[in-house]
């Protein structure tokens, strides 16, 4: 290898999964970086429409790489973030709920199992490197782009979750991942979207020993393979304005010195806001590998990134062993996958693995088990007469799908029941309008849809929807307000007679919320965080299921 492709092998770059046309300029640019340049891995991403998050297809995503595969001298690792197992990024793949609910569970074993899912359909899709298990401790309600995709806010349990997800990813060595834990030294208590800007974490030495850092000790004596980097700023173990991608105490000092870490250091994307506004392509890369990453992510510029850590060996700023170093630490993780004997995958056979039904139950148990009841006053949960409430659907977007399933729940069990869904692009107006049209409501159950987003730069409900709440709210009528990802919301909306947790906003915790509604099912979940003011950590009201089931799902 010469010098420019052993540092090219550092570097990787996004794809969609999508196969373009080979006359197209983006797919020349695949050959290009991949043929030539010989960059070292891929990152599945999901496109975008202009409207809607658009996911990859598997047997479109597997075509491609096999494709990318072909041209590639040695080959690449593809990676994704599989936070919701593969469902995060491809559809037609077993579907979890975001990390929180499983914190609310109480049950790591459910980690494990989304674990070998992830594993399993991950390879059978030809991907390799699993960003995942988020290791930060939420203990920060105002955290805009953490918050669900936590565990909870208690580091022994976050912990707990974390090693059982890498025990259960490492389960099957025919389809061993590589594991990631993220993002060091932790991203739990800050109020910024990294993907906007620098994050500061203002504890000291003391608290992140005794918090931020112990599911990333739990992580290393897991044997998770690699551990990502955060774009924050830690001024109790570095300069306070330099983020700890770019720290050498952080990434080399602690992380690799102190926790005795072995594996790779892979950065977080360094087109994000708290790498790419302070710092340009090439010199991101090099600071990032001086601080001790194995791995560049995602370089506003991949060329002028290898350009720069090309002239960095040159001229003495990088040692050529600190590069071989890190070089063969990626080709043992290539080898340690199975890239060396194999490369491409079997297109036939992933519909043997993907979406299993097996798998998808369990998923479903998951949501359900995660529900939890946090205020419930008067009995209002399970629902005494669902045809003579209203139902409303506060979604995240014009064209978002977030609610249908909720709707369609409540029809089968009130066909002809009207469900209004609001969105924050309506104008205040035709809110209003949508509030007044509604008549002969005993009570008002709202499911309302806050996911993290990364760029939006809070967790929250936007537009006038708050203004809606607070029209529902003046008419003097119990409120059961269901918390469809963000389980913070009560805050906003203290006086609410009833409050359900999902923690996700997955058609399956849609389906959960409209079974401990109608009281199908035990409602048994905990906080996995405390809601300031309103809730403490482990409460939940536990609630049995009122009403059998048939065969058919649906309540006799």
């Amino acid at each position: 290898m010469t010098l420019r492709d052993q540092v090219a092998q550092l570097v990787f770059i996004p794809f969609y999964g999508t196969a373009p046309n080979v006359r197209t300029a983006q797919y020349r640019k695949f050959v290009r970086l991949i043929r030539e340049t010989k960059v070292g891995g891929l990152i599945l991403l999901n496109a975008s429409n202009g409207r809607q998050i658009v996911k990859a297809e598997p047997y479109a995503l597997g075509a491609f790489l096999n494709r990318m595969q072909r041209l590639a001298t040695i080959p690449l690792m593809v990676g994704g973030d599989f936070e919701r197992g593969a469902s995060m990024r491809v559809e037609g793949t077993t579907v979890f709920p975001h990390a929180m609910a499983f914190g609310a569970t109480g049950d790591p074993n459910y980690s494990k199992l989304e674990g070998e899912v992830t594993a399993r359909e991950a390879r059978a899709m030809g991907v390799q490197w699993v960003y995942y298990p988020v290791a930060d401790v939420n203990n920060n309600p105002d955290n805009p782009i953490i918050n669900i995709r936590s565990f909870g806010e208690n580091p022994q349990d976050v912990a707990a979750h974390v090693r059982a997800f890498i025990e259960g990813a490492h389960s099957d060595r025919k389809n061993v991942v590589l594991t990631t834990a993220k993002h060091f030294p932790g991203h739990g208590d800050t109020a910024t979207d990294t993907h906007m800007n620098l994050a500061t974490v203002s504890a000291g030495r003391e608290r992140l020993e005794s918090l931020e850092l112990v599911p990333f000790k739990a992580a290393i004596a897991a044997g998770v393979d690699s551990i990502m980097t955060g774009h924050v700023a830690v001024p109790a173990l570095a300069p306070p304005d330099l983020p700890a991608t770019l720290s050498p105490a952080i990434l080399t000092g602690l992380l690799r010195k102190e926790l005795d870490f072995k594996g790779l250091v892979i950065t977080d994307a360094l087109d994000m806001g708290g790498i790419a506004q302070g710092f340009s392509a090439g010199d991101a890369a090099v600071r990032a590998f001086e601080a001790g990453a194995d791995t560049l992510l995602m370089p506003t510029d991949p060329d002028a990134a290898i350009r720069a850590v090309v002239a960095a060996v040159q001229d003495g700023r990088i040692s050529l062993a600190r590069l071989q170093e890190s070089v063969v630490r990626i080709l043992n993780a290539k080898e340690k996958v199975g890239l060396d004997r194999k490369r491409f995958i079997d297109l036939e056979g992933m519909g043997e693995v993907v979406d299993d039904p097996e798998a998808n139950a369990k998923a479903q148990e998951i949501a359900g088990r995660a529900v939890t009841l946090v205020r419930n006053s008067g009995n209002l949960i399970p629902l005494a007469s669902p045809d003579r409430a209203c139902f409303v659907v506060m979604s995240e977007g014009r064209y978002s799908t977030g609610g249908q399933t909720f709707a369609q729940e409540v029809r089968k069990r009130v066909p002809h029941i009207t469900v209004t869904t609001l969105d924050p692009v309506m104008s205040r107006q035709d809110v209003e309008d949508a509030i007044n049209n509604l008549h002969g409501c005993d009570d008002y159950v709202v499911a309302a849809f806050a996911s993290v987003t990364s760029g939006r730069g809070s967790v929250g409900l936007a537009g006038d929807l708050p203004h809606a709440m607070e029209m529902l709210q003046a008419r003097g009528k119990p409120i059961a307000l269901v918390a469809l990802g963000n389980p913070y919301l009560l805050r906003n909306f203290p006086s609410v007679a009833a409050y359900l947790a999902t923690y996700s906003t997955v058609p399956l915790s849609e389906v959960a919320a409209v079974r401990a509604l109608w009281g199908e099912k035990p409602i048994t979940g905990h906080l996995p965080v405390s809601i300031p003011g309103q809730a403490k950590y482990g409460e939940g009201i536990q609630s049995p299921a009122t009403r059998a089931v048939s065969s058919s799902g649906l309540p006799q």
